[in-house]
This record gives structure tokens, sequence and C-alpha cells, in this order.
């Protein structure tokens, strides 16, 4: 049997995978990055993307925003500030933050309040670009 990696994605509320797959690939924060069996050990900060995982010939999508990812012995560990497997994400509810984001952007008063607007813009659409994938 070839060798495989344990991904694990865990966020303060739940864990949202817990599985062997044969590669995972990651939105790092200087970069997308790819696990395959016996890569070096490694600690890196997210930034809020589209994890995706393969397992055979089925590949996954889950929706993070942000958090930190440990690759030691074959073992992939995320942990999310939130993560979302695309087939929980509610489009609804991930369109309407879209626009919610979009209206704050244009109401911005100060630099503080676009930064908050333009990382709630960053989280709808990864939701959204997730949601498309199922």
């Amino acid at each position: 049997m070839a060798e495989k990696i344990f991904l694990e994605i865990v966020t303060p509320e739940k864990k949202v995978v817990s599985e062997t797959v044969d590669i995972v690939v990651a939105p790092g924060e200087m970069g997308e990055f790819g696990v395959l069996p016996g890569h070096i050990p490694f600690l890196c900060k997210l930034r809020v993307g589209e994890l995706r995982f393969r397992q055979g010939n089925a590949q996954q999508h889950v929706a993070i925003m942000g958090g930190y990812a440990e690759v030691l012995n074959n073992q992939v560990t995320i942990l999310a500030t939130a993560a979302e497997a695309a087939t929980d994400i509610d489009v609804i509810r991930a369109k309407a933050a879209r626009e919610r984001a979009e209206r704050r952007l244009a109401e911005s008063r100060d630099k503080l309040e676009f930064a908050r607007a333009q990382a709630a813009l960053q989280r709808a659409l990864a939701r959204l670009k997730i949601a498309e994938r199922q």
C-alpha cells in the first residue's frame, strides 16, 4: 500500500476533517503549498482561502478562514479560526455576507472599518468559491 497522509482540520468549535488522504494543498500566508507523504516537517500561518485534499480520485474542498498548519510525520494538522466543507456552506448566507461586506467597503470611513469589511469580503468570497466546487 502506498504511503498516505493523515489530515486533521480543527476549529475552536469542532473537528471538520479527520481523514487519511493522498495529498493536501493549503493556502499558506506566503502562498499555496502542497503536502505529499514524506514531506519535511514545518509550521506556517494560513490565510483565508481554499484547502483541498484528494483521496484516490475524489477531491474535497474546505473553506479555511485563517489559522495555522503543522506538517509532521505524514500528518497535516490544521488549526483554523473557522473552516467549512463545501457541502456545509449555506450559499444564500454567503451571498448575503458578500453583499453586506461590499456595502461596508463602499461606506467605510476609516482604515480599521475598511480592513474589517475587506476581511469579511474575503471570507464570503472563499465560501462562495468552495460552494461552487460542490
